[in-house]
C-alpha cells in the first residue's frame, strides 16, 4: 500500500497556532451520509456527503443512548531543554518503560552514548541509558511518579507538535491550552486533540440530550507526530502506547450497544484502544497494556460507529487510519472541501465527525 497514497498539500496558513475560544466554537465538518443523528440541518449540506456544522450542533447529529468514548490522559510538560558538558541537548520524552525510565527523543542525538548525562537544571538530571534509532535514547531520571512529574512542572515545557510554531519560547497558556478538560491521569506527551473542543457548556447539552460518557486512558506518545517514511505503509513501525480500559468503562460500553446506542469515540486514541482491546467478536473487557494498532484501509473495525477527529498530517498514520474508517477517497473529498471552505488544520485546528464507511 504506497504511502503516496496518503500525500495531500497544505497550504501554512490554514495550520491553526492556538485554539480558538471559546473551544465549543470551533467548526466540524460532518462526512458520512448525513444521517450520523435524527437532527437534520438545512443549508449546510454540499451534496456529497458533506455537511458543515460547529462542534454545539453535536448533541443534534447524536441520538440519545449513543456512547462518548473521551480520554483521560493528561499531557505532562515533556519537552525539556539540558546540557550535555557544553552542548546544548532537547529531549522530548514519549514513553514511560518503568521506575523513573522514559524513551525520549533527543535533538541532536548523533553524538550521544549511553552514560552520558544529561543537566536540565541544578536539581534536574538524567542519564542516557541506552540509544536506539531515528534520534531516540531511554533516559533514567532518578525520580519517579508525582517525584518526576513535579520537577517536569518546574522545568519542563508543554511539549507542543513542531507545526505549531513558538519562536520565541513557550507562551504562558500553552500548558492550559494543551489539555482537555477531561484529562486526569499523567502520562502523555501529546494531547488528544480532538478532546480540546468539550466546554462544561457542550457537556451539559450532550447529557440534556441523553447522551452517555465514559472515559478511557491511552498515554498519547510523541511518535503520533513522525511521518511514515516507507514507501510502502506496511513497513512502517509504530512506537508503542500505554493503553488502560476499566472493567467499568468496558461495562458501560457493551451496556449502550445492548441498548441500541453508538460507539461515538472521541478522538483516533480512544478508537485505538477500543479496536485493540476488543475480542475477535467485537466484545470489551477489562484491558491494560501496551498498544502499537496500525490501521490502514482494508481494517475492520469492530467497536467504534462515529469518529470525531481533528484534521491530520498528510502521509500520518492519523490520516491512514481515517480514511480506513471512512474511506480514503472520501476523506479526500473531506479535506478538498476543508482546505477550500478555510478550516483550520491540526491540532488547535476545527474538527470532524466521520461516519464508518460501512454504514455510511
Amino acid at each position: 500500500m504506497k504511502t503516496d497514497l496518503f500525500d495531500f498539500d497544505l497550504p501554512r496558513e490554514l495550520i491553526a497556532q492556538h485554539p480558538i475560544s471559546p473551544r465549543d466554537a470551533a467548526r466540524m465538518l460532518l462526512v458520512g451520509d448525513g444521517r450520523a443523528g435524527s437532527g437534520q440541518r438545512d443549508g449546510a449540506r454540499q451534496g456529497n456527503g458533506l455537511q458543515d456544522c460547529t462542534l454545539r450542533d453535536l448533541p443534534d447529529l447524536l441520538r440519545p443512548g449513543d456512547i462518548m468514548v473521551f480520554n483521560d490522559t493528561k499531557v505532562i510538560p515533556g519537552r525539556l531543554v539540558g546540557r550535555r558538558g557544553e552542548a546544548k541537548v532537547e529531549v522530548t520524552l514519549h514513553k514511560a518503560v518503568g521506575a523513573g525510565a522514559w524513551r525520549a527523543f533527543a535533538k541532536p542525538a548523533k553524538r550521544l552514548r549511553p552514560g552520558d548525562r544529561l543537566v536540565f537544571a541544578e536539581d534536574f538530571a538524567a542519564d542516557v541509558a541506552a540509544k536506539g534509532e531515528e534520534g531516540e535514547v531511554e533516559l533514567r531520571f532518578g525520580l519517579e511518579g508525582p517525584a518526576l512529574f513535579a520537577v517536569l512542572e518546574r522545568h519542563g515545557s508543554a511539549p507542543l507538535p513542531p507545526y505549531i510554531r513558538r519562536d520565541d519560547g513557550p507562551e504562558a497558556g500553552d500548558k492550559a491550552d494543551y489539555q482537555t478538560i477531561f484529562a486526569r491521569k499523567e502520562g502523555a506527551v501529546a494531547a488528544p486533540t480532538a478532546g480540546l473542543h468539550f466546554t462544561p457548556a457542550l457537556l451539559q447539552a450532550l447529557d440534556e440530550r441523553g447522551i452517555r460518557r465514559v472515559t478511557v486512558t491511552l498515554h498519547v506518545g510523541a511518535g503520533t507526530f513522525l511521518p511514515v517514511k516507507a514507501e510502502d505503509a506496511r513497513d512502517h513501525r509504530m512506537h508503542s502506547e500505554t493503553g488502560i480500559l476499566s472493567a467499568d468503562a468496558a461495562e458501560a460500553i457493551e451496556a449502550a450497544r445492548r441498548d441500541g446506542g453508538r460507539v461515538v469515540s472521541v478522538g483516533t486514541t480512544s478508537l485505538r484502544l477500543l479496536e485493540a482491546a476488543a475480542d475477535e467478536d467485537g466484545r470489551l473487557r477489562a484491558f491494560s497494556g501496551d498498544i502499537d494498532l496500525f490501521i490502514l484501509p482494508g481494517y475492520r473495525f469492530k467497536v467504534i460507529d462515529l469518529l470525531l477527529t481533528n484534521f491530520h498530517l498528510p502521509r500520518s498514520t492519523l490520516f491512514m487510519l481515517v480514511s480506513a474508517f471512512a474511506g480514503l477517497e472520501r476523506m479526500k473529498a473531506a479535506y478538498e472541501h476543508a482546505k477550500a471552505a478555510g478550516y483550520r488544520f491540526y491540532s488547535y485546528g476545527d474538527s470532524s465527525l466521520l461516519q464508518r464507511a460501512d454504514t455510511a
